[in-house]
């Protein structure tokens, strides 16, 4: 197993790495005593542990090379599981291994290797059910669990080529559920469908219209009863929902008093709550909502991130207690019982690391070159600007930068640097339509956003305005490659992490289930729309850049592949630009010691052009 790290003799800015923090924690539903944690307590390296609850017990469960930040636990708590891709592709196996630990089991032997969108059981432990994404195309694989956990054989029930994610069980496990991109021809504009599971078939279906996304999220805990929660876009902005699956019947909960976006994070195990998430112009608040009466109540928690679109963050635990999984720019990401009225932690469930001193985040707005308001995260180092600063974009680009603990932030600002992070168009949690904007014009109202940031910064007195740096992992690599190309005599340097720097190229190489994806978003495959490609790729700017780059690159990854990353490098060397990068075996994610060897390599990359 992975040792701990002793950070007693390295930087501060090291230190944080390794200050351990929870990533998710999963109860076992019907086992209060088991559950699983992922966490960073291996040496600043997410692994899975086997956790206890009531005594806070964790042992640890597997010890990936690269980490392991995603896993599921049955919910009788008899297994772990988890995908298997040792060489960081993410083309593997979902396997699984005993809570009390022993040998790992293939669940899908037969099957060729897939990427993995979704692993759900029946309440009452009986069934399994995982999407894998592969040649294919998107399927849906049941198999029944005995009582002892024995697996029975794994059933494809479902296959479509269109995007269907999701493996969602109700809880005798008769009815799957998963959301389609049927309807919209391949955008990711949802309808949520249900499969019946011993035959295949759909047998019900819920869609809002063209412009609409349904989402799944949970079936209903209790025995007999085929309601599932989902939300929905209708409005623009996303709202839940309870839809009977049997009847066809739903209830919109439309929330009118609540600004944002209102995420439904859990139901509680009686049945009779629902846990829910507002996200306010980037601000987070958790509700309680009881169905019967649609009463809201508000639960006065401190401020922060309690929702994450990829983990879920906060839930109900066994006994129906609320847990909420937060963290803020300063403090680490841990788990604790929060009492409902008066928003009071009751107790630290499962602790993460002590805080390190740091700069906290703010929130701010400034207004696009079309006069849309941009949030963004702004910190700044001690003392007073204009400070040489780093504009940061999320990867995604579908995904929203919170106010969250970011070593990779407080990194910069120790080194005297301000540090604003942009929720550029294309970002969830602002309404459909600035998510949707860039759908069939990829790479264009980003870039406006990210250089209407820089210049607020200027004129705010904040950045220097020749001392300014883009730096971005997956969809925000190819947005500092592409802001070189397209606006070059506006930064001092770019920072890329896995980027796309030929979109066509990369379309060719990727795994099927982000084709899905690309496709959808650009409107066509490469030799559908091959100009909107073209436009949205670096490479076709390279002659224009100007500033230096630096590169970080996986030679697995099948997000980001190498092949065109390597075609870029070489335009631009034969170009006579200034380029170096950086070769990792890997794939599109890598571990602490990687990414702090990066960050090394960065601070002396911004520090030679200062």
């Amino acid at each position: 197993m992975s040792q701990a790290t002793n950070t007693q003799t390295i930087p501060l800015w090291k230190q944080r790495f390794f200050t351990p923090f929870v990533i998710s924690a999963q109860p076992a539903r019907a086992n209060a005593a088991r559950g699983l944690a992922i966490t960073t307590q291996a040496g600043g390296q997410g692994q899975l542990f086997a956790w206890n609850p009531t005594t806070g017990a964790l042992r640890q469960a597997t010890d990936a090379a690269h980490g392991m930040w995603e896993g599921w636990i049955d919910p009788r708590g008899r297994h772990i599981y988890y995908h298997l891709d040792p060489d960081g592709s993410e083309m593997g196996h979902l396997v699984r291994v005993p809570f009390d630990g022993g040998e790992v089991e293939d669940v899908t032997p037969a099957q060729p290797p897939y990427t993995l969108r979704g692993v759900g059981f029946s309440s009452d432990g009986h069934w399994l059910a995982l999407n894998p994404v592969s040649r294919a195309g998107f399927q849906l694989v049941v198999a029944r669990l005995t009582e002892d956990g024995a697996l029975g054989e794994p059933r494809i029930i479902f296959t479509s080529e269109h995007e269907a994610w999701y493996a969602l069980l109700s809880h005798d496990g008769s009815r799957a559920a998963m959301i389609s991109t049927a309807r919209a021809g391949g955008q990711r504009r949802y309808s949520t469908i249900v499969i019946d599971t011993a035959s295949g078939e759909i047998v019900a279906e819920l869609w809002d219209g063209p412009e609409a996304s349904v989402e799944a999220v949970c079936f209903a805990p209790l025995p007999g009863d085929l309601r599932l929660l989902a939300t929905t876009s209708r409005s623009g902005f996303v709202r839940p929902l309870i839809w009977d699956t049997a009847s066809g019947a739903h209830i919109d909960f439309d929330l009118p008093e609540l600004g944002g976006e209102v995420m439904a994070l859990d139901w509680s195990p009686d049945g009779r709550f629902l846990l829910l998430c507002q996200i306010d112009r980037a601000e987070q608040q958790l509700y309680l909502l009881e169905i019967a009466s649609g009463r809201l109540q508000r639960i006065p928690h401190a401020s922060g991130t309690y929702y994450n679109p990829f983990t879920g963050g906060s839930c109900f635990g066994a006994g129906g207690e609320l847990l909420a999984l937060r963290e803020n720019s300063t403090t680490p990401a841990h788990l604790v019982q929060l009492d409902p009225d008066s928003g009071e932690v009751v107790r630290v469930v499962l602790a993460g690391g002590d805080a390190l001193p740091g700069r906290p985040w703010r929130s701010v707005h400034f207004p696009s070159s079309d006069g849309t308001l941009v949030q963004g995260w702004l910190a700044t180092p001690e003392g007073d600007g204009p400070f040489p600063t780093v504009v940061e974009m999320h990867g995604g680009p579908h995904f929203a930068t919170t106010d969250s603990y970011s070593p990779l932030s407080q990194a910069w600002l120790d080194h005297g640097f301000a540090w604003l992070s942009v929720n550029f168009r294309g970002s969830t949690t602002f309404g459909r339509a600035f998510k949707e904007q860039i759908w069939g014009d990829v790479g264009h109202w980003e870039v406006e956003d990210v250089v209407a940031g820089r210049a607020w910064l200027v004129e705010q007195g904040i950045a220097q305005a020749d001392k300014v740096f883009l730096i971005g992992g997956s969809y925000g690599g190819f947005l500092t490659l592409l802001l070189l190309g397209k606006t070059p005599d506006l930064w001092a340097g770019g920072m890329a992490i896995a980027a796309v720097a030929d979109e066509a190229l990369s379309y060719e190489d990727a795994n099927d289930a982000l084709k899905a994806a690309v496709a959808g978003w650009f409107g066509g495959a490469p030799d559908q729309v091959p100009d909107r490609y073209r436009r949205a790729s670096p490479l076709a700017y390279a002659e224009q850049v100007q500033a230096p780059v630096i590169i970080f690159q996986g030679h697995n990854d099948t997000r980001t592949p190498p092949r065109q990353m390597q075609i870029y490098v070489d335009k631009m060397r034969s170009l006579g630009k200034q380029i170096e990068i950086e070769w990792y075996d890997a794939g599109h994610g890598v571990g602490t010691q990687e990414i702090i060897a990066f960050l090394e390599k960065m601070l002396a990359f911004a520090q030679r052009r200062l």
